[in-house]
């Protein structure tokens, strides 16, 4: 399975991985924040979160990012080179909410 990272950033109080991926049809952007300080914030050391983009919000980043449709490798190295900040996750999720595109999602602390 082709999976990129979107962000990755490491201190001594928190280290945040951020990964896109097919899964079937779906596009998945699974996120994962561990420290110190996610444990201040959530009262957990660990905070997991996901959002599993179906086939009409894929089309939308298709078009978003100019990659030609069904080219799942070059859509996912746009969303490496688009969405590389700690924002990523967040703005992948408002760009399908803009478009009105429902996407299973959880978060965990």
């Amino acid at each position: 399975m082709e999976k990129v990272t979107l962000y990755h950033f490491v201190s001594d109080d928190i280290k945040i991985t951020i990964e896109a991926y097919f899964e079937g049809d779906l596009l998945v952007i699974d996120g994962y924040d561990i420290g110190s300080r996610v444990k201040e914030y959530w009262g957990d050391s660990d905070y997991e979160y996901s959002v599993k983009i179906p086939a009409a919000g894929i089309e939308i980043l298709y078009s978003y990012l100019d990659v030609e449709p069904n080219n799942r490798s070059k859509l996912l190295q746009a969303l490496s080179q688009r969405y590389n900040t700690n924002s990523c996750y967040s703005d992948i999720r408002k760009l399908m909410e803009d478009n009105k595109i429902v996407c299973e999602g959880f978060s965990w602390a």
